[in-house]
């Protein structure tokens, strides 16, 4: 079994803690699926964001589905003419397929981070 690794982004509209709960939480749960993961299969979440979102933590959308692993978040760098709002995860997971099969997933206005990889 090997170490993989799963990227994301999304861009939660509007800033409140609501919405980013329900929009990072459907992120997690897209690339769960996606993936056919399960929260077990997981080893840790990385989450950055840019500095503007302020309605609530990224990390804490984990905790409504039950994701018990460990969590960390950090602020991505201030650069001029980024994606405003932005929240994108790094999921590690204990995974027997090969990377190339890996289905990273940028949904929304995300999706233009991406454009090399299919959505």
């Amino acid at each position: 079994m090997a170490v993989r690794a799963v990227r994301g982004a999304v861009q939660p509209e509007p800033d409140e803690a609501g919405h980013m709960e329900e929009q990072v939480g459907a992120l997690l749960t897209a690339v769960l699926e996606r993936n056919g993961l399960t929260a077990d299969d997981l080893i840790s979440i990385w989450f950055t964001a840019t500095p503007d979102p302020h309605g609530d933590f990224p990390a804490a959308a984990a905790r409504e589905p039950g994701i018990g692993v460990p969590l960390g978040c950090a602020q991505e760098p201030d650069v001029a003419g980024a994606m405003p709002r932005l929240v994108r995860i790094l999921a590690h997971s204990e995974w027997d397929r090969p990377r190339a099969d890996i289905s990273h997933v940028y949904p929304g206005a995300a999706a233009a981070l991406r454009k090399d990889i299919a959505q």
